[in-house]
């Protein structure tokens, strides 16, 4: 596991180099490797400190958050067609983000704003799904209603208010790095940093509860308080990823499937490697964004979606002949 771990920073350490320096304008590798560690104030400072460097950083911290969101709800769920896209949680707080955006509220409240909306999501899809406990298949499709009806009232909020502030909205809604600031690698890097630490010591918790309830209780959990801290956890790993980048679809559903076939059942090592494998994955999307059809630059949403529905189609077969 910690070779794995290790081998992927690695990999991510170099796309993070060649991001650096392509673009439109294109700067010398050790001209933009300088600039970024070390250089500051130089010619090309603008361009790597202020450009590049942060939608980077946030691509990284961004995929790390959705996929150990994806893999908690998973492991906990017992179904790899869930993430919080599916159930809900992104639209809870992608709604309270597009209100703030609609109603011209100070932006310095649109993360709070769409941590609260998944949260509250979150306690709202658990309460509903509640009947002498959970089951994960009427959670899901509890989850998938939610999902229904808080995309009609981000539907609403979109014909309501005028167009100026919509566009704003509609294309954060589509999931973009664009214009990544290091006030919003500051709010990533801060969720990461207090929300991981609670997903590891819950991790062994989490697999007293794949044991089943009866098993679980047997061995001293405290399974409906358990089971609720990991939904709340997984949670704000995927609210802390929408507020800076919006409701980006996938990550959270692939990348943990993708790390589950190589080793297995999930672990504190596995959710770190799933975290940085989705950080690999998201930043892989946004370079591919970037240049497949420069000088324009696509929404990172776009790529994650052309990737993510056939490996979705794969996932749901696979799935179905296991049945």
């Amino acid at each position: 596991m910690i070779r794995l771990c290790v081998g992927t920073s690695l990999v991510l350490l170099c796309l993070v180099l060649v991001g650096l320096e392509v673009g439109d304008y294109p700067i010398p590798r050790f001209k933009a490797i300088a600039t970024a560690f070390w250089n500051r104030g130089g010619e090309y400072d603008f361009v790597v400190n202020s450009l590049r460097f942060p939608r980077l950083v946030a691509a990284l911290l961004a995929g790390f958050c959705l996929a150990a969101s994806g893999a908690l709800f998973q492991s906990l769920l017992g179904n790899p067609l869930v993430s919080p896209d599916v159930i809900g949680i992104n639209t809870g707080a992608a709604l309270c983000a597009v209100f703030v955006l609609t109603v011209g509220a100070d932006l310095s409240v649109l993360p709070w704003a769409a941590f609260g909306g998944a949260v509250l999501t979150a306690v709202v899809i658990y309460l509903l799904a509640w009947k002498q406990g959970i089951s994960g298949s009427r959670l899901v499709l509890v989850g998938i209603g939610i999902n229904a009806l808080l995309a009609s009232g981000i539907t609403y909020l979109m014909v309501k208010y005028p167009i100026e502030r919509v566009v704003a909205a509609a294309r954060w809604q589509v999931g973009s790095l664009f214009g990544s600031s290091w006030t919003d690698v500051r709010t990533l890097a801060l969720g990461v940093i207090v929300i991981t630490p609670v997903s590891l010591f819950l991790v062994p918790r989490l697999r007293l509860l794949q044991l089943g309830d009866e098993s679980a209780v047997g061995l001293g959990s405290r399974v409906e308080l358990e089971r609720m801290a990991v939904i709340v956890v997984a949670s704000a790993f995927a609210a802390t990823a929408v507020a800076v980048i919006g409701p980006l679809g996938f990550v959270a559903l692939l990348v943990p499937h993708m790390v589950r076939l190589i080793v297995g059942s999930l672990t504190g090592g596995a959710l770190l490697l799933t975290g940085l494998v989705g950080a690999l994955f998201l930043l892989g999307c946004d370079l591919i964004a970037q240049q497949l059809f420069a000088p324009t630059t696509l929404p990172v949403g776009v790529i994650t979606a052309a990737l993510g529905g056939p490996y979705f189609l794969f996932i749901l077969v696979r799935f179905n002949r296991a049945l």
